[in-house]
């Protein structure tokens, strides 16, 4: 299936900050395409993360999206997914997923999410 059609689900972080601005950025540079991802917020939803296969806590260290075959993604082919959904974005989802990208934006990616849970004292 064209993963630039159809519904995908995103389970993003509501309680941190960054994560809501970067969803408003994501929507706005998304424009019409944006009507095709769900954006499910993963804050208090921990029995529903179960029963959706995904680890709650691994869920606030990692992006995680449902694509259209119902597979759950996460960390940079998460990222990928979602940015091949918006034209403008394409290049930088090709950019992240290179075999020597994407191991260092991978490394720097924990390092902010860790910092940022820690800060929050909810790591």
């Amino acid at each position: 299936m064209d993963e630039n059609k159809g519904m995908i689900t995103v389970y993003y972080d509501g309680a941190c900050p960054a994560c809501v601005k970067d969803r408003a950025r994501y929507e706005k540079l998304a424009g019409r395409a944006g009507k095709n991802v769900f954006w499910f917020d993963i804050t208090g939803q921990k029995e529903r993360m179960h029963e959706f296969g995904i680890d709650p806590q691994k869920a606030l260290m990692e992006l995680h999206v449902k694509n259209t075959d119902n597979q759950i993604l996460s960390e940079i082919d998460a990222y990928i997914l979602l940015m091949n959904k918006v034209p403008m974005l394409r290049p930088l989802a090709w950019l992240i997923g290179l075999p020597l990208i994407r191991p260092m934006l991978s490394k720097v990616y924990h390092g902010k999410v860790s910092s940022r849970l820690k800060r929050s004292g909810r790591l």
